[in-house]
């Protein structure tokens, strides 16, 4: 891979360019052949030899033509389809150093769209464009070259006509400029308005909200309605104008060539030939038109390709974090997810090694923006982080995360087979360990029961099990991970009640570990025998202690906790 210009085009490519163009010039051959056919005519000189050795030469010529353009387009594909992959390696191992906190702003659909639309419309360029832009370029070359020997006049109003390629793909890429870049903008949001719409499906179709009744898809539908119609509109007068201009050509090449064909100075089958090239001219240029204005637009590509290569990337050391003991210090951390509406404003704690620190409050709080930091998910705006006495800021995000293990309430599954899924933990770990680490997270049980045991396909992101099975799997990476600190992000939420007792003996298996844990829970009976209890309210700390001590104190916990208490009664 071409880690410095993933867009250099290699050695099949340049092949395949220069095959097509070769199969180009020898397309004009064929009129050629036609031009001798018509001599023959004209001549009173159609003998059976000559006829054969006319028919052998177009057959050799067809032959050749027909090497060529297999090797070329074979090559053109080849060379294409690996600079497309050399691109989507490059884009691959980017996503690898861009910050984590640029996944969860809105961009992951874009990156998608990058990834797949972008990079084989950019591909499309490559495998076919060129190719049929180089082979119609070098015929329309062949065939000028033919009218301004047979006739100068003649080709000098042929290439007057090409001449006006200039004004016309300079105002065609204006509009590609100004309306191209709307629509791919509008498309991208379009695929994205209807990939939520097909998975919220069920939902919408319970509220009565599908087809058009639901106004976010059919508005951007229409957006993208509009915007492609504007193209079209502002597009075809350039293009009909164009071709009107090139058709024009035909009489007066017809007119020009005349004079001389009456007065016997230019031969019939060269007045002839020279009037039928505008028309053949005018199909060419036509394509040329259309290639070159989808060639620009495909160049649109590209630049949202080469926007996400030129993004910052992480400038944390590599170096792992390698520290004696794994307690975590806020001071005085900021954070905000939109400028001006900060969800952690001067926030300072400290979660003691080998702990369990609970953190409590109402929802919104910031009690999941602590997790992600902790985790470099995001980065503070202000203030620092340290474990183990090192600032984090400095360090890679997937130096830090390597020792961390996370049991998060939306569990992520790779559509795999159980025993791979949780295998991604720890890539080294043998079946005997993987099935121990699953017999300590409470789903061996049904896990066994399964089709295929450890070996079933449980499915897009494990959509053939149930909530609490996912739960109890990504608690099974976790312990199988044993990373010196654990992050627990209200792991019982929306579990029925025979799924939550199980998920809550994994999660009581998994903290027997001695481990610097920090948990969210959504009831406080679960977190009531932390070692620390953390109340967030209004982005600060606004209280700290044990159980009982902040019941004693009478504040926001305690008022949580009564609520609670009859809630349950």
């Amino acid at each position: 891979m071409n880690t410095t210009n993933p867009f250099k085009k290699n050695r099949p490519f340049v092949l395949g360019v220069v095959f097509t163009v070769i199969e180009g010039f020898l397309s004009a051959s064929v009129y050629m052949s036609l031009y001798l056919l018509i001599l023959m005519l004209l001549a009173d000189n159609v003998t059976w030899d000559n006829l054969l050795r006319l028919t052998a030469l177009i057959a050799g010529i067809f032959l050749v033509r027909l090497v060529a353009y297999a090797f070329g387009y074979t090559q053109g594909q080849i060379g294409g389809g690996a600079v497309s992959r050399q691109i989507r390696l490059f884009l691959g191992d980017k996503f690898k150093r861009i910050p984590l906190a640029r996944f969860t702003q809105g961009q992951i659909g874009q990156y998608v769209n990058v990834m797949t639309s972008d990079v084989s419309g950019y591909e499309q360029i490559l495998t076919h464009k060129i190719g049929s832009l180089v082979k119609n370029i070098s015929l329309s070359a062949m065939l000028l070259l033919f009218v301004c020997v047979s006739y100068l006049p003649a080709g000098a109003i042929l290439l007057a006509v090409s001449l006006l390629f200039v004004p016309n793909l300079a105002l065609s890429f204006r509009i590609v400029k100004k309306y191209g870049r709307s629509r791919n903008a509008i498309c991208a949001e379009a695929v994205s308005s209807i990939v939520e719409y097909i998975s919220g499906i069920q939902t919408l179709r319970a509220y009565n909200m599908c087809g058009a009744k639901n106004r976010t898809t059919t508005d951007v539908l229409k957006q993208y309605s509009d915007v492609s119609y504007k193209y079209e509109a502002k597009g075809i007068p350039v293009a009909f104008t164009f071709n009107i201009l090139t058709w024009l050509s035909l009489p007066a090449v017809m007119l020009v060539a005349s004079r001389p064909w009456l007065a016997g100075t230019l031969a019939s089958v060269d007045y002839l030939m020279v009037c039928m090239m505008p028309m053949l001219l005018a199909k060419l240029y036509m394509a040329i038109s259309i290639d070159l204005i989808g060639y620009k637009n495909m160049l649109i590509s590209k630049g949202k390709i080469m926007a996400v290569m030129g993004e910052p990337e992480e400038t944390g050391s590599n170096l792992p974090l390698d520290t004696a003991t794994h307690e975590i210090v806020f001071e005085a951390v900021d954070f905000a997810y939109v400028q001006g509406e900060p969800v952690l404003a001067g926030a300072s704690f400290t979660v003691p090694d080998q702990k369990l620190t609970a953190i409590v409050g109402d929802s919104g709080s910031g009690k999941s923006t602590i997790l992600n930091l902790i985790a470099k998910y995001y980065e503070p705006t202000a203030g620092s982080i340290r474990i183990g006495g090192q600032a984090i800021g400095a360090v890679a995000a997937e130096q830090v995360l390597a020792q961390i293990s996370m049991v998060d309430q939306d569990v992520f599954l790779f559509d795999d087979t159980v025993r791979e899924n949780i295998r991604h933990a720890r890539p080294d770990a043998t079946d005997a360990e993987i099935e121990a680490a699953c017999r300590a997270a409470n789903c061996d049980g049904f896990i066994r029961k399964l089709a295929k045991g450890y070996d079933t396909e449980i499915g897009e992101n494990g959509n053939l099990l149930s909530g609490g099975e996912r739960q109890r799997l990504s608690i099974a990476r976790a312990i199988l991970k044993n990373a010196p600190i654990l992050l627990l992000d209200e792991a019982t939420a929306s579990l029925d009640i025979e799924n939550e007792l199980a998920v809550k003996q994994a999660i009581a298996n998994l903290l027997s570990e001695q481990k610097t844990v920090v948990m969210i829970a959504h009831t406080l009976s679960i977190v009531k025998n932390a070692d620390q209890i953390l109340v967030v309210g209004d982005g600060h700390i606004i209280e700290s202690g044990s159980h009982e001590g902040l019941l004693a104190k009478g504040g926001k916990y305690a008022a949580m906790w009564q609520a609670e208490q009859k809630l349950s009664a």
